[in-house]
C-alpha cells in the first residue's frame, strides 16, 4: 500500500504494517534460525529546527474630527531575528511590511455592489498606501541568536507587517475612545472613521 502497510485481502480491511510482519518473522518457530533475525532501522533528521523570533511595535495617529482622516506621527518597532546577516536589507523588510499594514489597515478593500460587482477592479479603484501616507520609521533590532541552525538566524521577512495592523488599529481607537468608539472594522478610512464619530455624536453605541 502507498503508506507503507501490507494489506491481508483486498475483500477485508485487515491490514499489517512492517513491524507487524517483522514481529511475526521473528517469533516463528517454523523458520530457519537464520531467518528470524531482529529488526532494525535507522534515520537521520534533516529538517528545520524551529526559531521564535520576536518583536514590538508601537505606534501614533492623528484623527482628524472633521474629515476623519487617519495620520500616522511615529511608528517605532524592535525585532529579534536572530544574528541578521544584513542589517540593512532586514531593516528594508521591515519599512516594507509596516507600509503594508499601514495600506491594509487605513486604504486598502476590495469593494462589491449589490450584485456582486467589484468596484475596486484597478488601480483607479483601489486605495493603495502612498509615501506620503507613512512617516520615517524608527526600528531597531534585538539580537538573540537561535541555535537551531548554522547562520544562528530566525525568520524576518513578517516583522513588520505582523504587528503593523494591531498596532496602527489600536491607535485609532485609542484617538477615538474619548467619543466612546470601541470598535472600528478594517480599513479605518476616513469616511468609515468619520460615519463613526457622527454616530457617536447621535449617542449610538460604537
Amino acid at each position: 500500500m502507498p503508506d507503507g502497510g501490507f494489506l491481508v485481502s483486498p475483500r477485508t480491511n485487515r491490514r499489517l504494517d512492517v513491524f507487524d510482519i517483522a514481529r511475526a518473522i521473528a517469533t516463528d518457530a517454523s523458520l530457519p534460525t537464520d531467518l528470524r533475525v531482529p529488526l532494525k532501522s535507522a534515520a537521520s533528521f534533516v529538517g528545520r529546527i524551529p526559531a521564535y523570533p520576536t518583536g514590538a511595535a508601537v505606534c501614533e495617529v492623528e484623527v482628524d474630527p472633521h474629515t476623519g482622516l487617519v495620520s500616522i506621527c511615529r511608528y517605532a518597532s524592535v525585532d529579534d531575528s536572530g544574528q541578521p546577516i544584513n542589517p540593512l536589507i532586514l531593516h528594508g523588510q521591515v519599512h516594507g511590511g509596516i507600509v503594508q499594514g499601514a495600506g491594509q489597515g487605513l486604504c486598502e478593500a476590495v469593494i462589491h455592489d449589490s450584485a456582486g460587482q467589484a468596484l475596486s477592479g484597478s488601480f483607479m479603484d483601489y486605495a493603495m498606501p502612498r509615501a506620503a501616507m507613512v512617516p520615517r520609521f524608527t526600528v531597531a533590532l534585538t539580537e538573540d541568536p537561535t541555535k537551531g541552525n548554522p547562520l544562528r538566524v530566525k525568520g524576518g521577512g513578517e516583522a513588520g507587517i505582523t504587528p503593523a495592523l494591531a498596532s496602527i488599529m489600536n491607535a485609532v481607537l485609542d484617538a477615538l475612545s474619548p467619543h466612546g468608539i470601541e470598535h472600528l472594522d478594517m480599513p479605518a478610512t476616513p469616511a468609515r472613521v468619520w460615519e463613526a464619530l457622527k454616530a457617536a455624536r447621535r449617542g449610538e453605541p460604537g
